[in-house]
């Protein structure tokens, strides 16, 4: 009979479940959210530069 992880993750112990989750998290911040991680990096550089949009200069390009 299989078992979903949920039903798995109660058998474990709390130790394990720690396991786990870490290995998750690692998954996650290496896989999806690469390419989000990078435009925080360029962004950032663009804002140490002083290349960044004001508040009025962004709703002037939007024309509102």
């Amino acid at each position: 009979m299989a078992k979903s992880s949920a039903q798995v993750m109660e058998l474990l112990d709390t130790e394990d479940k720690d396991k786990v989750a870490y290995f998750i998290n690692l998954l996650l911040s290496q896989a999806k959210y690469r390419k989000l991680k990078k435009e925080i990096a360029k962004r950032r550089a663009e804002i140490k530069k002083g290349d960044s949009l004001t508040h009025s200069d962004f709703w002037n390009k939007l024309n509102v």
